[in-house]
Formats: C-alpha cells, sequence, structure tokens
C-alpha cells in the first residue's frame, strides 16, 4: 500500500448514513440525481465538513439516508472514485481522500517573506508596531543594568513576568503559581514544546479543521498523526459540534488536542462560555491532553467579558499564549499555562527547542501588561472598526460572497460561490494584493472554497481593499482549468 493510503487507513473515522446526510441534506436531488449526490458529497469534502481519512457509510446506507434509490448511490460513488475523491477497497468501504493535484500536497508552513512595498499584505493576522511600543522599549532598556551581572540565561522565564502572567489567569477564573508558566519564544514556541513533550515522535491529534497553518506544520514536525475534526458552519458562523468531535476522538484514540475555542484561527469562531465545561467534560472522559492556543483571547470586539480559560474545565492541559497579536509581532514573547507535574518535561523538552526567551523582550512585555487595559482597549476598537469596513467592502464589491463576521480575532473567514481560493490567491497578486488559500488551513487538504482576510491594515490600504479583491475574482472566475493553492508567505 503507498505511504499515501496507509496514511489514510490509519486515521479513517467511520461515518454514519444519518451523519452524512446531516451534512449534504437530503435533497431535492436535481437530475440526473447520481449526478446531485456526487457534486454534493464532494463539495462536503472539498471543504472540510467531511475529513479526508473518513470512511463513508455503505452505498445501501447512503441510499436510504438520502431517499434515492441503491442504483443512483452506486452511480455517484463510481463518479466519486473516478475523480478522485473516494478509495475503495473490499471489505475496507470507501474512504474519503484528495485527487491528486499537480505539485502535490500542500506545503502548511508559510515563509516569512513579505509583501512588496506596492502590495497590500492580507496574509498575515499581525498590525505594525504601535506609537506607545517605544515608550516601552525605552523604559525596560533603563532596567538591563540589573541583569547583566547574571549569565542571562532565564529558561523559564523572568520572575516579574511569570507572576504577572499567573495573575492574569486568577483573575480570570483559574488559580495559577508562577512555577506553572513558562515564557516561550511566542505562542508558536509554547506549542512546539508541548508537542513534542507530549508526543515524543508518535500519537494522534486531533486538530480543528480549518486550524492555524503552522500549528499543522508543528504537529506534523513532531511525528503526530493529525486528525480533523471539521467546524460545522450555521446560520451564526462557525461552530463546535461536541457530540461529533467526541465521536471522532473515541473512534480514533486521539492521545491530544490542539484547539483555538478563542476567536479561533481563521474562522473567529468563540466556543461559548456555557458549552466549555461540556467540551472539558468531552476531552476527560477521552483522556485527552490538549493544547489551548489563547493567541487571540484578548481580542473580543463587542464588549463581551474575556472568556474563562478552558484550563479551569480541563485540569490537565496546556495553554499557550503570547504578546504577538495584542502589542507586537516583533516581541516574540509568548508563555505556557502547564499543570504542575507536567512542569519538568516541559521544562526539559524547552531546553532542546532553546535556552530562554530575550531579557529585554520580556521587560518590554511587563512594561505593556502594567498598562494592559489601556492599551487592549484602544487596539479594540481601531480592530472593530476595521472589522466592520472590510466586512462591508465585501459585502458591496462581491455579494455573490458569504461574509462570516467574528465577534472577536483579526481577519474574516468568507465562502466563495466556487472552489476557486487558489485561483484567487494567484489572481490577487496582479492587483496587489497578498492573500492565502483556503487550503492552507486544512490539516488533511480541502477550503478551496475558503479566503481568509486579515482587518489588520492601515486604514489607507483598507478603502483598497474591497475593489483590487474584486477584479482578481473577476480574473480567477476566468481559470479554466484547476488550480492547487500555492505556498503562502506568512507567518501567522
Amino acid at each position: 500500500m503507498s505511504d499515501r493510503h496507509s496514511e489514510v487507513a490509519m486515521n479513517t473515522l467511520v461515518m454514519s448514513g444519518s451523519r452524512l446526510a446531516g451534512i449534504i441534506g437530503t435533497g431535492p436531488w436535481p437530475g440526473p440525481a447520481y449526478d446531485s449526490l456526487t457534486a454534493a458529497i464532494s463539495r462536503a469534502i472539498g471543504d472540510g465538513r467531511i475529513p479526508v481519512g473518513a470512511r463513508l457509510p455503505s452505498e445501501r446506507e447512503v441510499a436510504a439516508a438520502t431517499g434515492l434509490s441503491r442504483t443512483t448511490a452506486s452511480r455517484a460513488f463510481a463518479k466519486l472514485r473516478e475523480q478522485g475523491f473516494i478509495l475503495t477497497r473490499r471489505g475496507s468501504g470507501s474512504v474519503v481522500q484528495l485527487p491528486e493535484v499537480p505539485g502535490g500536497r500542500i506545503d502548511h508552513l508559510l515563509t516569512p517573506a513579505g509583501a512588496d512595498e506596492a502590495e497590500i499584505d492580507l496574509t498575515c493576522t499581525a498590525s505594525v508596531a504601535p506609537p506607545w511600543l517605544l515608550g516601552a522599549y525605552e523604559r525596560a532598556v533603563t532596567q538591563v543594568h540589573a541583569y547583566l551581572p547574571g549569565t542571562g540565561y532565564y529558561p523559564s522565564g523572568l520572575p516579574v513576568f511569570r507572576e504577572l502572567i499567573a495573575e492574569s489567569y486568577a483573575a480570570r477564573g483559574v488559580r495559577t503559581d508562577p512555577d506553572q508558566i513558562l515564557i516561550t519564544s511566542g505562542a508558536f514556541g509554547a506549542v512546539a514544546i508541548a508537542v513534542r513533550a507530549l508526543h515524543q515522535g508518535r500519537g494522534r491529534v486531533l486538530v480543528e479543521s480549518p486550524t492555524y497553518p503552522n500549528a499543522i506544520a508543528t504537529l506534523e514536525g513532531a511525528g503526530a498523526s493529525l486528525i480533523p475534526y471539521p467546524l460545522e458552519l450555521g446560520a451564526e458562523g462557525h461552530h463546535w459540534d461536541i457530540d461529533a468531535m467526541d465521536h471522532i476522538a473515541r473512534q480514533t484514540r486521539a492521545r491530544s488536542a490542539y484547539l483555538i475555542p478563542d476567536f479561533h484561527n481563521p474562522t473567529g469562531a468563540l466556543l461559548p462560555e456555557e458549552r466549555r465545561p461540556e467540551l472539558g467534560a468531552m476531552l476527560r472522559r477521552n483522556s485527552m491532553v490538549p493544547i489551548f492556543d489563547e493567541s487571540l483571547v484578548e481580542l473580543g470586539l463587542d464588549g463581551d467579558p474575556t472568556p474563562t480559560p478552558m484550563a479551569a474545565f480541563v485540569p490537565d492541559s496546556i495553554t499557550a499564549g503570547s504578546t504577538s497579536k495584542i502589542f507586537w509581532g516583533g516581541l516574540r514573547v509568548g508563555w505556557m499555562r502547564i499543570p504542575a507535574h507536567r512542569i519538568d518535561s516541559m521544562a526539559s523538552t524547552r531546553l532542546s527547542l532553546d535556552l530562554g526567551a530575550p531579557v529585554l523582550e520580556q521587560l518590554v512585555a511587563v512594561e505593556l501588561m502594567r498598562d494592559h487595559d489601556t492599551i487592549v482597549g484602544q487596539y479594540r476598537e481601531k480592530l472593530r472598526a476595521a472589522r466592520d469596513s472590510l466586512a462591508a467592502q465585501v459585502r458591496t464589491h462581491l455579494p455573490t460572497w458569504q461574509v462570516i463576521v467574528p465577534s472577536g480575532g483579526m481577519a474574516l473567514w468568507c465562502r466563495l460561490p466556487e472552489d476557486r481560493s487558489g485561483a484567487l490567491a494567484i489572481a490577487a497578486r496582479k492587483h496587489g494584493l497578498g492573500l492565502v488559500a483556503g487550503p492552507n488551513f486544512a490539516p488533511a487538504g480541502g477550503l478551496d472554497r475558503w479566503i481568509r482576510l486579515p482587518y489588520t491594515v492601515s486604514e489607507t490600504q483598507m478603502d483598497e481593499v474591497g475593489p483590487r479583491l474584486a477584479a482578481a475574482w473577476d480574473d480567477a472566475l476566468t481559470f479554466t482549468d484547476r488550480v492547487p493553492a500555492g505556498r503562502a508567505r506568512t507567518v501567522a
């Protein structure tokens, strides 16, 4: 069996007929019905609602669940096999895959090269340095002398910074000792440490689909086998179907999970406060050790209180946080909150990656944290105005797109009327836009009907986004061949 087929078989999830019908609907099926059924299933695979590696129900079950004949279901399965969307083996059923495309699998590790000066860069959810940042650096420089007599190595982080982070968790409802805090090189560094310490080159990890591209690369680089869980799309945006997640977790026996419940990247979805105990109970019941990414937790834009940390509901969990999204990406200072019994393993794993975050940047972060409420409050106001402006532009210039306006975060996650995200990203270059195609956010491929649009650019640039995006979409619609999404150029 090829490596590709071995990977599919290893991650197989069994989908019931009722579950499939809940995803694709039960008709009506305009004729010929088998073409309609084929299109419905292939679209659901393409945009991630049916994950790669899932085993579809039998043709008989599909017929019963959709109200079609078994002959119609059989013809649809034959077309799906011909198009490369399923692999059928005797005794194993039909397993979902993605068609081979020129250039091979999408490279999820996004490169750090920025856009050129004439281009509006919508590849990165990060803003330029705010004016008050320089003052924080100046104050921090005056404190460095106190640390110069030492070696400068603080693998766990400066005590004063760890205490501030611990206090912030306590204020949000979860008691935290400073010893449970490990200062890292951004949230990305925290995730890398946690994955390596938990999995040591093996194990299955449940991840949302879509999800943060660099997390995909980090998990795969640590040898983890990814188990995608497709976020559900409802009338008010994406949400977590915890029963479906539980089903996947039980079938695959995933050891861990990487989840973004707070203004999820890229959808902006927020797990409601009342559902957090339910998610926590599901993770505990399945003996999973989750990594919660809280990089965007401070960026609620509609006045709601900051959510309770998921660590309050899953004591044996790791939480990653960062200054990059709320202050400035150039700081590269983050942290992880660790259960007491895992501190030693996380600390020793950290030493295999680096010896600590820079002292000056930690002191800058301390200065910023002391003025946290004012700084974050101003930033939220700026992001709220930018979000509303971008959403209005997309609705005006691209009325066929589905705009999902999140209650927080830094980007819109828009649904295109056709699977042309990769084509759009290519066409956008001619019109001075840098975009990241949807498949970069897909743990197992697909999502070519989605595009992420950050609203972090300047006001002057923001006014140009709508017209340029509309022109690029017009060009993308002229592409006649399937265009795989290329390597994107962002790290955030």
